[in-house]
């Protein structure tokens, strides 16, 4: 496989993704994870994220290179998350691949984030082309989009409130089961009943929306109630229940979508994809509906440098221009 050289950096959270491509190939992708940093206070905070990305990307974009067996001056283009994100976060990824691109006189693209996750199905399956919906789910955002072409996108859902990650972790976080509260109940959740407790799934009127508010202060009074009369079920059937009923939310927003658009194709991405009981039942339910479903392996759920310069591949590819040096990071950016 060949195609240009990319070097894809990621910075919008709190883990430093850097990696190079060639065409679709992946030639190398690393990451520093930040979990153990925030662990401690049950959440990102934003000026540890930026300080922690400080220290990494610099001896990570020279471990993508070396694994890769790139040399600079043979890289065509530099591709960084320009948003969304936390703009501290972001600003260091930002002037870091500015000042690379300036000094070696390559062009530099800025790139969406959530692009990033809907482009990432590519990396693993080649033959992942729109039209598509395509179900994003990661700490910050849930959409489901209409993906037409690529570079055209049609956000047809989102959440009202809380993501489906952050509901994951703020729920982990009243049981005292840690940061990322994902992983954390996927875990927990391994031999629990997922029907030991009918908790809700909200706006059924609202098709392809998504809200989580709701079931977490279900699951809270649930467990105090529960507490009080001395009634609590296996932790492991809470957190089976709880996974269940964001499961089944995610899923039966998606294929609502998929049933309105009429496409032939689901694609997926973000760490929520990552779970285990999530990836398990998309599987059923596109096999039950004849549809091709395309989920990128775990690794490139999770941010990464790789489907940043995955998208900066297909925008070389189309003859988009580059971005001009004097641009900023957009912290608020939007597909659509």
């Amino acid at each position: 496989m060949s195609g240009p050289l990319i070097l894809g950096i990621e910075t919008s959270c709190d883990e430093t993704g850097v990696a190079v491509l060639e065409g679709l190939e992946v030639r190398s992708s690393v990451l520093a994870s930040q979990v153990e940093e925030h662990a401690r206070f049950g959440g990102v905070v934003p000026e540890v994220a930026a300080r922690a990305h400080v220290e990494a990307i610099r001896p990570l974009a020279h471990q993508a290179l070396t694994r890769a067996g790139v040399h600079p001056d043979q890289l065509d283009a530099v591709a960084v998350t320009r948003g969304p994100g936390l703009s501290g976060a972001l600003s260091v990824g930002y002037a870091y691949a500015k000042s690379f691109a300036y000094s070696l006189g390559k062009p530099l693209y800025g790139i969406d984030h959530m692009e990033g996750h809907l482009f990432a199905p590519r990396l693993s399956f080649p033959g992942y082309e729109p039209p598509a919906v395509v179900l994003l789910a990661s700490g910050g955002h849930s959409q489901i989009v209409h993906v037409k072409a690529w570079g055209a996108y049609e956000i047809l859902g989102g959440t009202i409130d809380d993501a489906a990650g952050e509901a994951f972790d703020k729920l982990a976080r009243f049981m005292g089961l840690g940061f990322p509260g994902g992983p954390a109940i996927d875990a927990d959740s391994v031999g629990g009943d997922p029907d030991a407790v009918k908790f809700p799934r909200a706006v059924r009127d609202r098709p392809f929306d998504f809200s989580f508010s709701g079931l977490k202060t279900s699951v809270i009074t649930y467990l105090e109630k529960a507490r009080e009369n001395d009634s609590l079920p296996p932790r492991s059937d809470i957190s089976a229940s709880i996974q269940e009923a964001i499961v089944d939310v995610l899923i039966e927003k998606t294929f609502n979508a998929v049933e309105a658009t009429g496409v032939e194709i689901v694609g997926a991405g973000g760490g929520v994809l990552a779970n285990r009981r999530l990836r398990e039942k998309l599987i059923e339910r596109a096999e039950s509906k004849g549809v091709g479903l395309f989920i990128p392996e775990p690794s490139l759920c999770l941010d990464n440098g790789a489907m940043i310069a995955g998208v900066a591949i297909e925008k070389l590819n189309q003859g988009a221009a580059p971005d001009a040096l004097t641009l900023d990071v957009d912290p608020g950016m939007t597909l659509a």
